[in-house]
């Protein structure tokens, strides 16, 4: 099985609709990535096989728990994931990609220009500096910090009524009980990642209500 078949494979698994077009831009940003790695160590996976299930299918995992999301930002961005799929998943979102290290935002910047993703923007800066002109409806991060690490970094980024989404391997017992006030978990949901046979949970947090 070819590296587009498996991708078409797992769209299919995870209950995604995306067209031909939008399946060769997700396989170009694969090829992208994996050349781009070999120089500036952009992510520790360096077979492009296997990026298809450790990133893409990984990233993509997500799309379903989205809603409505019109933006999203995307912290500690890396190598552009989730950010760089969702963004090719969901072209009428506005997508934030905020990344502090100067060659992964030049990989970001490259990424944007050689796919055409006219719904991205690329940040390079700490997500604790980060002062959008308007905040998101998701704040999203993979591999990113701990929970009350990512609430104080990305939370201010948040619009009324916004969710924090973190991406996480094992249920983050620990993470979870350790979280700042003003900040509750409203779901931790487990997800399943087409080829992949390891424990991922998004967990899903918001800010209290005053009179909770």
């Amino acid at each position: 099985m070819n590296a587009a078949e498996q991708l078409a494979r797992g769209i299919a698994a995870l209950g995604l609709d995306l067209s031909a077009p939008q399946q060769d831009m997700l396989l170009a940003y694969a090829r992208l990535l994996a050349k781009w790695n070999r120089v500036y160590n952009l992510t520790a996976v360096r077979d492009e096989d296997q990026m298809i299930t450790h990133h893409l299918l990984d990233s993509l995992a997500v799309a379903p728990h989205l809603g409505d999301c019109t933006s999203l930002a995307d912290i500690g961005s890396g190598g552009g994931l989730p950010g760089v799929p969702l963004a090719i998943a969901r072209p009428q979102m506005r997508v934030a990609l905020v990344e502090s290290n100067h060659k992964k935002s030049s990989f970001l910047q490259q990424a944007r220009i050689e796919l055409a993703l006219a719904n991205v923007t690329v940040h390079c800066e700490r997500a604790e500096a980060f002062q959008p002109a308007t905040q998101f409806a998701v704040v999203i991060s993979r591999a990113f910090s701990d929970l009350p690490d990512f609430v104080r970094a990305a939370g201010h980024l948040l619009a009324p009524g916004g969710r924090l989404l973190a991406m996480k391997g094992v249920y983050p017992y620990e993470e979870i009980a350790q979280l700042l006030s003003g900040w509750t978990v409203t779901r931790v949901i487990p997800l399943a990642v087409p080829g992949l046979e390891a424990a991922r949970h998004l967990v899903c947090l918001e800010r209290k209500n005053d009179n909770e």
